[in-house]
């Protein structure tokens, strides 16, 4: 991983976690903050929802309209999350539930109820998570699969390790990975910190698509 200065409001390169096809959301190549709040540091926070080979998730359905849908549904639940670049893992939480995805008028209700998920603190929001320290930078994976997170705390990992598999837990509505880059691993008192993406930030709507040769690059 290429830091430079991250501490200091650098920018921290690294390697796409993840082989396949990945639609970019919430990208603070188009807005700053990305997510529309600097709270919990972040500001250049980005999405990954990964698709299927029509660059689409889940079909959408009439039912899709009305109720909730099982994450299992979504052609990237379980898809595996890896190393962003070689670290140390500082910290990792395995234990929150996966709940259901909701679109349509599902996700309208379920956005009512994101300012409690605030308010009850950061594990509500990322759900399942790992925290890598690298070359000074701690880099924050969030949303995995219950019971998927591979490495414990204070384990090193090599770039392109498996960490943990794509899931929908804390503040998510369909399976989706957070990733995040901050100068402390305390949440609460940390900076955001800019991230590339070997060298780049896509933008909302790009599709990015890894193949396991490129990966290993």
């Amino acid at each position: 991983m290429d830091m430079k200065a991250a501490g200091c409001g650098g920018v921290v390169d690294l390697r796409y976690p993840f082989t396949g096809r990945w639609l970019v959301q919430n990208s603070p190549a188009n807005r700053v903050p990305s997510h529309g709040t600097t709270v919990f540091a972040t500001s250049y926070a980005i999405d990954f929802v990964p698709v299927g080979d029509t660059h689409r998730t889940a079909p959408v359905t009439f039912g899709t309209l009305l109720r909730p849908e099982p994450p299992e549904k979504f052609p990237g639940f379980g898809r595996p999350v890896l190393a962003p670049a070689d670290g140390a893992v500082v910290a990792v939480h395995d234990s929150e539930p996966d709940h259901a995805a909701y679109r349509g008028l599902p996700s309208l209700r379920y956005a009512l109820t994101q300012s409690r998920r605030a308010a009850a603190g950061w594990t509500a929001l990322a759900g399942n998570y790992v925290v890598l320290e690298s070359g000074g930078a701690f880099i924050v994976l969030c949303h995995l699969q219950q019971g998927s997170v591979m490495p414990s705390a204070g384990q090193r990992v090599r770039a392109g390790e498996l960490l943990g598999r794509c899931g929908n837990s804390g503040n998510s509505t369909e399976p989706h990975l957070h990733i995040q880059a901050i100068n402390t691993p305390d949440i609460e008192r940390a900076s955001a910190v800019q991230m590339r993406f070997k060298g780049s930030l896509p933008r909302n709507g790009q599709i990015v698509e890894i193949g396991e040769q490129a990966r290993a690059i």
